[in-house]
């Protein structure tokens, strides 16, 4: 191959697509440096979170040792950030949080401090400590996202509010569950109490990247109003992704007011039409997903018991939940839950 004076406005085709692959391994290098930093950086707070553990539980130090402790390394590594007072209490915190949780524990280098300052900042229960730290690493959030799912009660409503899917999708998806939602949260639309679907529909679009974050990791978008032919007459789909990891193809119709069980018959039409005219041989059967403004359970648990599409129904809130309500109720939970095994034991 010829090579180029080294003017970049004359590199041909096949010399950038040679570049390119230096550049992902310069991309790759710099992502493992970054990732075998973060892992040092966490082992470092663990180590150091352990020590203070053990001393003050024998009562060998207290808090005010753990305040000359920060001083002293303060005079002694000038520069250092982290080793504040606070931040030391905190990593005697991050050690005891986890020390008993040996499979949890082989997780936490996959996630930066910031994350896990969020986490033991915010969580009530240890169930909710190890629900976010997996949910973050599996969809990669920031620490902005991972905020924000706290201010939706993410956990809350996924322990009260299990995604409703009919047995079909079940059997075809059994990883459906870990992926779909009871509820979805869109109140980045800023959308007025009384919209139409059409306002519902073009908001998704303008926050497509905000709506992908709210559905979880692995969804790839599609198209809007997906045409589908069916016989001599022209139908549209509101809303196609496409989810790489139970590789299928995902339906969602835009419901603006509350379930009606007819609405089913149209899901289950466009999936049969998904399935014999787009998906492609290695994919998985398409599943769907009715989102509605507002739904009774019963009469959702009536409908999808008999369906016989894989499909799930859920609501989309255009509000933040009250995180205090659904945490009583989750401790009511809880409660129950613990009555209920002791009368069995």
């Amino acid at each position: 191959m010829k090579r180029s004076s080294g003017n970049p406005s004359t590199i041909d085709n096949a010399a950038r697509a040679e570049f390119g692959e230096i550049l992902q391994l310069i991309a790759s290098a710099r992502q493992r440096a970054v990732q075998a930093v973060n892992t040092a950086l966490i082992d470092l707070y663990w180590q150091v979170g352990e020590v203070i553990s053990r001393k003050i539980a024998a009562a060998e130090w207290g808090d005010g040792v753990v305040r000359q402790l920060a001083e002293h390394v303060a005079r002694s590594q000038p520069g250092l950030r982290g080793f504040t007072a606070r931040n030391l209490f905190r990593m005697r915190q991050f050690y005891e949080a986890y020390r008993d949780q040996q499979l949890v524990s082989a997780l936490l280098t996959q996630l930066p401090w910031t994350h896990h300052l969020i986490i033991l900042g915010q969580s009530k229960r240890p169930e909710e400590r190890e629900f976010y730290l997996r949910r973050a690493i599996r969809e990669q959030w920031s620490s902005r996202e991972l905020e924000r799912q706290f201010k939706t009660a993410l956990f809350e409503r996924t322990v009260l509010s299990p995604a409703k899917v009919s047995p079909v999708a079940r059997r075809t998806h059994p990883e459906a569950l870990s992926v779909f939602k009871d509820s979805y949260l869109v109140e980045f639309l800023d959308l007025p109490a009384s919209h139409a679907e059409r306002d519902l529909h073009r908001g998704l679009l303008h926050r497509l990247r905000d709506f992908l974050i709210e559905l979880g990791r692995d969804f790839c978008f599609v198209g809007s109003e997906y045409p589908l032919q069916v016989g001599g007459r022209d139908f549209a789909l509101d809303l196609l992704f496409f989810h790489r990891g139970l590789n299928c193809l995902v339906a969602i119709e835009l419901k603006v007011g509350r379930f009606e069980p007819e609405y089913l018959g149209k899901l289950g039409f466009y999936l049969e039409a998904l399935d014999r005219d787009v998906r492609k041989a290695h994919e998985n059967p398409a599943i769907g997903v009715l989102l509605c403004a507002s739904k009774d359970d019963e009469v959702v648990e009536y409908a999808l018991s008999r369906s016989l599409s894989p499909a799930l129904i859920a609501e989309y809130q255009t509000q933040l939940p009250d995180r205090r309500l659904l945490q009583a109720k989750l401790h009511e939970f809880y409660q129950l839950d613990a009555a209920d095994r002791g009368d069995e034991a």
